[in-house]
């Protein structure tokens, strides 16, 4: 029986129970070897195995084990892995082709092991456990199909300090043909009951990650990626939550994809109110061939539970994104201030104007430089150049090494820019290898970006990049990394000898990606690498893994920021969002914020700058002297303080967020006015996160507000009102 005073995975009577320390996962094999899921959700002691009903229900077929008995169907019962084949009609997790072209499987409950610690996964991002501290521990659980002889083991890690449980899967094929897998989804959540809404991030390029919540209806909802990797249009991130749940209150379920490829998460009301909840690999153009001794393996799937909001689940999630998932040197660290060349200089890159940008930064107490695109091979525009990853000492007037030494004697650290899966048709890397790139068999390729795709599923094409990048690395003093890829995979197509199978290739791209990220990390612990897609195109935990901080959004102009940076907030923390203040008018918008308010948004990231210094005036660059040293005062709170969304500003007149101490001992609150009228109604900004019962002072003015008043009430904004003015506040507990 659980026992809810402990957390731990026990396995007792049958029954198969995970125990955090607020939730409770349990499921268990029944007698004819299914493997049902009983329980997710508060935690609880005893058992939930009555929750499953049986029934003679019209057209729900029955296993052959069940004999006479009709009432006995997995077209209705829970079910923990559900595949094609047994009888459930409902969206399979995995489903395989046989030789023949045939489907079918028929998986019964083997073993079960349970061991210390967090597993890992083969060339894959995972969560992982540094110490006993944590507590972690491993379920492996084993089910079998007796005539295909495939093997399927479950795995499922808890982090229980954090309420944190992940789900992978691995298929060994024991048997003597090939199969191929055709989907395998890592978490499936059946709900028997309820109403549940569902929490989903949508967007496009330049306003990633908007918010949407609908209720699950008796359809299937279903987000996806089917561009080879986690998009800009979708983030592999579900919540379901029930229908009375709000940031601070009611029943909420998160799960969080560590894949950065193509996924595909579903949400469904079958017929007999039942819910059905999963995430993982995208099924289109996945057909991965597994041949004998062989085994597949699925990503990740983090999750976890709260009955305290929505909020808290998001705050789940960060704290295990940014102490078990980010990892390497800047894992704990906080990153330095830095100036990207983009906005500055576009490909219009010298010695002169990266000297130039250096030194009119020292002066603002910014602390690194970043040489963005434009400094390697035939690299005038965004036509040529990919894949030359050789510095232009003609264009830039001398050296890499040279370059760096002269940033350095300013003060500043340098950092530089890579788009290392991609290649230009113009560029002498396509030339001598075009069959590097990706492009269907026979046909002319679909460009993006005037650019096209290398193969990363070919380990040759993945360490001749490498060794491009070393020499690169090894040249001088690079204490950076910004990583891109700008555009959408559509040709698959491999022309690597050893290709089996077609619908293996997205994976093995992924997995590609990954090795050479692995590479990178290992030789180089000392460089920050940063992840980018055209901003938030890849912005995902399986990046995390490996960049800990990814650039947010191309977008830059502030009010587009707080509501991008909003949707991000539901499942990835503050330092994992690269942010910046750019120029106004705002080059992708054309807005104009004060540069305070641009400061203050950009202060919910790892901070930064993105424009000409030498055009702008004699006081704004006070400004940003001041913005400085307030995000420094601040960094610390700001990277590992709880962070609480206070109001929603895509229906607010605010924009307004808090990072709170996890002592509740200070909070950094701010605020960005959205709307202005006249004869404008007084405003208030309800905070959430501070210790009840207590009084905080406003380290500003020395004004004391009682906590609860805060948080029922909220906080006046009694300055003038200015359309996009910002405020901020630091709260401290007396």
């Amino acid at each position: 029986m659980a026992d809810s005073n402990k957390n731990g995975i026990f396995f007792h009577d049958g029954i198969f129970t995970l125990q955090t320390e607020n939730s409770t996962y349990q499921m268990k094999a029944d007698k004819f070897g299914f493997l049902l899921h009983l329980y997710y959700g508060k935690k609880m002691c005893g058992v939930a195995d009555y929750l499953p009903t049986q029934a003679d229900r019209g057209f729900s077929p029955n296993p052959y084990d069940a004999g006479a008995d009709r009432t006995y169907s997995l077209d209705f019962l829970p079910l923990e892995f559900p595949v094609r084949g047994v009888g459930d009609f409902r969206s399979p997790a995995f489903d395989v082709k046989y030789a023949d072209s045939s489907w079918g499987l028929d998986l019964r409950y083997k073993s079960y092991k349970i061991s210390d610690g967090k597993y890992s996964l083969p060339g894959l991002p995972a969560v992982y456990s540094e110490n006993a501290s944590d507590e972690a521990q491993t379920l492996e659980i084993i089910l079998e199909d007796e005539v295909s002889k495939i093997q399927v083991k479950l795995f499922y890690g808890i982090l229980p300090k954090l309420d944190i449980i992940t789900r992978s899967v691995a298929v060994t094929n024991f048997g003597s043909e090939t199969f191929t897998v055709e989907k395998l989804q890592a978490a499936s959540l059946d709900f028997v009951s309820g109403n549940y809404d569902f929490i989903k991030f949508y967007g496009r390029h330049a306003m990633e990650r908007n918010a949407e919540r609908t209720p699950i209806t008796h359809c299937s909802q279903v987000i996806a990626s089917r561009r080879g990797t986690s998009s800009h249009q979708y983030s592999p991130v579900m919540i379901v939550c029930k229908k009375d749940a709000t940031e601070n209150s009611g029943s909420v379920w998160g799960l969080n994809f560590a894949y950065s490829g193509g996924f595909k998460g579903e949400a469904e009301k079958d017929q007999f109110n039942s819910t059905r909840v999963q995430l993982g690999l995208q099924e289109e153009m996945l057909s991965y061939p597994v041949a004998k001794g062989e085994t597949f393996w699925s990503p990740e799937v983090i999750m976890t539970y709260s009955d305290k909001g929505i909020g808290q689940v998001s705050r789940n999630f960060h704290k295990c994104i940014a102490k078990n998932v980010c990892r390497g040197k800047y894992r704990d660290e906080v990153r330095p201030v830095l100036l990207n060349s983009w906005e500055a200089n576009y490909f219009n890159i010298s010695k002169d104007s990266i000297l130039k940008l250096a030194k009119d930064a020292a002066e603002l107490g910014i602390e690194m430089l970043v040489m963005d695109d434009g400094w390697f091979g035939k690299r005038d525009d965004d036509n040529s150049g990919l894949g030359d990853w050789i510095i232009n000492e003609k264009k830039i007037g001398c050296s890499l090494k040279e370059l760096v030494e002269k940033v350095n004697e300013t003060g500043l650290k340098f950092g530089i820019w890579f788009e290392p899966e991609m290649i230009n048709e113009d560029s002498d890397l396509y030339r001598a290898h075009p069959d590097w790139a990706l492009n269907f068999k026979g046909r002319k390729p679909v460009r993006g970006r005037n650019q096209l795709v290398l193969d990363y599923s070919r380990a040759e094409v993945v360490e001749a990049i490498f060794e491009q990048m070393c020499k690169v690395l090894d040249s001088a003093n690079i204490e950076y990394v910004k990583w891109d890829f700008n555009r959408s995979i559509n040709d698959v197509y491999s022309y690597a000898e050893n290709v089996k199978n077609q619908g293996a290739v997205l994976y093995d791209f992924i997995k590609g990606t990954y090795s050479l990220a692995e590479k990178l990390t290992s030789r180089y612990p000392n460089i920050l690498f940063e992840g980018c897609s055209g901003g938030g195109g890849r912005f995902d935990a399986g990046m995390m893994f490996y960049t800990p901080q990814i650039w947010c959004s191309d977008n830059t102009d502030a009010i587009d920021r707080t509501r991008i940076q909003y949707g991000t907030s539901f499942a990835f923390p503050a330092s994992t969002v690269g942010s910046h203040v750019s120029i106004v008018p705002n080059h992708q918008t054309g807005r104009v914020c004060p540069m305070n308010t641009r400061g203050v948004v950009a202060m919910a990231g790892t901070f930064g700058y993105e424009l000409d210094l030498a055009k702008i005036s004699a006081e704004e660059k006070a400004e940003i002297r001041e913005q400085v040293k307030s995000y420094k005062k601040y960094a610390k709170l700001i990277k590992n303080g709880d962070y609480y969304r206070l109001t929603n500003p895509f229906t607010d007149e605010t924009a307004s967020w808090a990072f709170v101490a996890e002592n509740k001992s200070e909070a950094l609150v701010s605020s960005v006015q959205l709307e202005m009228h006249g004869n404008m109604t007084p405003l208030y900004v309800p905070i959430s996160g501070l210790e009840s019962g207590c009084t905080y002072r406003d380290e500003a003015t020395g004004k004391l507000y009682p906590s609860d008043a805060l948080e029922e009430m909220g906080l006046p904004i009694k300055e003038n009102m200015l359309h996009f003015k910002a405020y901020q506040w630091h709260l401290v507990r007396m």
